[in-house]
């Protein structure tokens, strides 16, 4: 994989971070409800932006 690409990704992978997951009122809602464990866990398993972040980071490995 050529670095032009690598840093393509990294790219859209920052623009998905800063466009949905900073300031998440959802994340934050579980946050308080279940905390930081359980935020980060339904962040990975069942939202759509930590979906694509996970094949963006799949692409990278």
């Amino acid at each position: 994989m050529k670095n032009s690409s690598r840093k393509e990704l990294f790219n859209h992978v920052e623009s998905l971070m800063a466009q949905y997951c900073n300031g998440c009122f959802v994340h934050k809602q579980f946050k308080q409800e279940g905390g930081k464990r359980f935020a980060h866990r339904f962040c990975i398993s069942q939202c759509t932006v930590g979906e694509k972040l996970q094949e963006y980071g799949k692409k990278l490995t």
